[in-house]
């Protein structure tokens, strides 16, 4: 199993592209096509925010009651969000669109939107990206490399993967591209995520791999406390690489959770890095929990924390806030049996040791958190189960970028 360069295109049978429409956004492409030469069994998970935008209505439907899908259309600007019957209505008329010049049906053609929510998406102008994407599509990695910058909103870069892996005897491939920089605090999902793979599998345990892998991926990750009204993750596998179809939960599945994971761990990580106005990854790994639910909500009350996420972008090792996290988490540990580390490419150290402060240099332990990318380490020892949470300081230019983001 290894990362390879690429991402929707990578798997075979999978093409893609792009195009300027202008929904909100100008000099730059705002719209994505993904479309697999042969029938693909799709799996999602969707947000579990009340508020479902009508793309989430749209896909959460075709996912449940669909065999087979071929195509996904997305949009950046504008989010489809709070925009009634109408709004509904203009993902069929997507759907109608991108069916009548790929030449499937409109049942098997899911859409996504993200953007301002509130707004109708200017129908003509995404009627006529559809169409200009149908004649583009590529199975090139640079099809897929322009997709994955046309889905962006707030975004500072593209964000792919894609690792290969043996099943059968045959090579298959897993690939993908999200976007995610604000509004990022899932349940069950991510901000857009789209997976493509060439592998032979049944819907029923293609849907399970998904929902049990986002657990430990993208509900991992926390930019702002905010769940977005437009979360989606999709997954398309075609069945190109022609191995034996994975029909019962055996080696061959374990594989592909496997890839799936590294895929989706990778996709989530970038998004926590990127979020919005951040300058640093932060990680936080909490090791000897009593169960795995306990570790999980350990690393994610610290990563969710303000305090913390402004002393990262500070420097500062102010463990005091990480411990004040965990306090409120509702997690049942010891305070007196923490011991806490700071680690990064500038190397590691200790800062508390059975919950009291070490003797130890605030010099070094800055140019730790100096680093683009920082890990906090809580050994709690209560247990044997651990957990990773990811998510990024908190900076002025967050206030700066929602402040002003519908204008």
């Amino acid at each position: 199993m290894k990362k390879i360069a690429g991402g929707v295109t990578a798997a075979k049978g999978f093409m893609a592209a792009s195009a300027a429409a202008g929904i909100k956004y100008e000099n730059r492409e705002d719209m994505a096509l993904i479309y697999s030469q042969k029938p693909c069994r799709p799996a999602g998970t969707f947000t579990t925010n009340v508020v479902k935008a009508a793309p989430v209505k749209w896909d959460k439907a075709i996912v449940t009651e669909q065999e087979f899908v071929q195509a996904v259309v997305v949009n950046a600007g504008i989010a489809n969000a709070c925009t009634g019957e109408e709004g509904l209505s203009y993902c069929r008329q997507t759907a109608q669109k991108a069916a009548e010049l790929l030449d499937v049906s409109e049942n098997e053609v899911l859409v996504a939107s993200t953007g301002v929510i509130g707004q109708q998406l200017p129908m003509e102008r995404i009627v006529q990206g559809v169409a200009r994407m149908a004649l583009k599509l590529e199975g090139s990695k640079e099809a897929g490399y322009q997709a994955a910058k046309a889905i962006m909103t707030t975004d500072t870069h593209e964000k792919e993967a894609a690792v290969t892996f043996e099943v059968g005897g045959k090579q298959v491939t897993i690939g993908g591209m999200c976007k995610g920089s604000g509004m990022i605090h899932p349940n069950m999902c991510t901000m857009l995520s789209f997976l493509t793979t060439d592998l032979a599998i049944s819907k029923e345990l293609l849907q399970e791999a998904l929902r049990e892998d986002v657990e430990d991926t993208y509900n991992m990750v926390s930019v702002d406390g905010d769940t977005s009204t437009n979360d989606t993750v999709l997954l398309l596998a075609n069945g190109a690489a022609e191995n034996p179809e994975i029909t019962e939960k055996n080696a061959d599945y374990e594989t592909f959770k496997q890839a799936l994971n590294m895929v989706n761990q990778t996709l989530a990580k970038q998004m926590a890095g990127d979020g919005e106005g951040a300058t640093a990854l932060f990680e936080v790994k909490v090791m000897g929990a009593a169960s795995k639910d306990a570790a999980k909500r350990l690393s994610k009350s610290v990563i969710t924390s303000s305090l913390t996420k402004a002393a990262i972008y500070g420097h500062d090792a102010n463990w005091g806030r990480i411990l004040c996290a965990m306090g409120y988490s509702g997690v049942s540990f010891d305070p007196e049996k923490v011991d806490l580390f700071f680690e990064s490419a500038a190397g590691k150290i200790q800062i508390v040791q059975n919950g009291v402060a070490l003797d130890y240099s605030e010099e070094i332990a800055t140019k730790i958190l100096s680093e683009p990318e920082v890990t906090a380490i809580a050994d709690v020892k209560m247990g044997k189960y651990e957990a990773a949470a990811w998510g990024c300081d908190l900076t002025y230019d967050y206030v700066k970028i929602n402040a002003d983001y519908r204008s």
